[in-house]
Parts: C-alpha cells; sequence; structure tokens
C-alpha cells in the first residue's frame, strides 16, 4: 500500500518518550567491515570493551600489546615444554647419538608439537619411551589454548581499525623479541 499521499505533520509527537533503544544512554558500538582509523564507538572484541575516549583508546592499545606479547610468551612456555620432554626422553633412552643436549634442539614452526610420530612408533618399539598420559594431556590443553589465544588475536585484528592493527602487531613484534628468539622468525600458518 501507498501510504505517501498521508500528511502526519499536524501530529504532535513531542511528548512521546521513544527510550533509548534499551542502551542505558550508552552509545552504540560500531562494527566496519573496511578498513578504518575511526575510533568513534569503536568496541573491541565486546560490547563492554567500548573505546569512549583517548585515554580509553590509548590503554586498549597497551592491553592489545600485552595480550600479543602474552600470546608469544605462551608459545615459547610451550615450546620448552616440549624440548623439556624430548630431552627427558633422550635421556631416559640412554642413546648418545641421539642425545639432545638442553637448548640445542631447533625448535621451528614445523615441528611436531603434539608427537604424533613418535606416539605411533613408540608403541611397537619397547626401546622408545612412549609420551606419558599426562604429558599429552598437558601438551592437548596448551595446544587448545594458543589456538583460542590466535583466534582471539584475530578477531582483535578483524576489528578494521588500523590502531588496533598496529597494536597487533606491535605485540606480537615485542612478544618474540622478549621470548621468541630462539626460533626462527617465519611462521608457517597465519593464525597459529
Amino acid at each position: 500500500m501507498d501510504h505517501s499521499h498521508m500528511d502526519h505533520s499536524h501530529m504532535d509527537h513531542a511528548g512521546m518518550d521513544h527510550g533509548d533503544g534499551g542502551h542505558g544512554g550508552m552509545a552504540m558500538c560500531k562494527m566496519n567491515m573496511l578498513f578504518t582509523w575511526d575510533t568513534t564507538n569503536l568496541c573491541i572484541v565486546f560490547r563492554q570493551w567500548h573505546v569512549t575516549g583517548t585515554a580509553s583508546l590509548i590503554f586498549s592499545l597497551l592491553a592489545i600489546v600485552a595480550i600479543c606479547a602474552g600470546y608469544e610468551a605462551l608459545r615459547e612456555g610451550t615450546r620448552r615444554y616440549e624440548l623439556w620432554l624430548s630431552t627427558k626422553d633422550a635421556s631416559y633412552n640412554n642413546d648418545d647419538s641421539n642425545h639432545v643436549e638442553q637448548g640445542q634442539e631447533q625448535v621451528a614452526e614445523t615441528t611436531p608439537f603434539l608427537g604424533i610420530e613418535r606416539i605411533g612408533s613408540g608403541a611397537g618399539n619397547s626401546a622408545e619411551a612412549p609420551i606419558s598420559q599426562r604429558a599429552r594431556i598437558v601438551k592437548a590443553v596448551l595446544y587448545g589454548v594458543q589456538n583460542f589465544y590466535a583466534f582471539m588475536i584475530m578477531l582483535l585484528f578483524m576489528t578494521y581499525n588500523g590502531f588496533v592493527m598496529i597494536a597487533v602487531a606491535v605485540g606480537a613484534g615485542l612478544g618474540y623479541y622478549l621470548f621468541g628468539s630462539h626460533t626462527r622468525a617465519t611462521k608457517e600458518t597465519a593464525c597459529h
């Protein structure tokens, strides 16, 4: 139906309370699908993480740098746990040709995280110590936490805000400088 012919200009709407839309006076979060430098009504991952001014933007960017550096610390901690397990495994085998000195193993992005080849081959070979169930559980938990952490960082980046993107990159670089200096700087995957 076409209602364009109806004239409502004579109606007084001044006394009507349309409310705040159920937002309690708080400005709505803007979700950008294109790159922007605008921080007006910027919400970072959660509605509660709302940037309301310059101070909250600076604190948010510092928090993002810390979060991303923390991810690199987690990755390094996981690498060290893997190295500790392989050193423990090598000392169990007491094989001098395969003995790994502490800190001498080259851990890279392509190094198997869960040690699948050792788990599969250890069952039939009595000379090789199988990875304990506890170690497998710890590694599985660390792997899950790393993936969750990586995807949360991806969501930070997907605000498409230039300031947030730079904070993610600075945090990753700082984290690598502080925690990842024992590994190569190249990465095999984009997210984790």
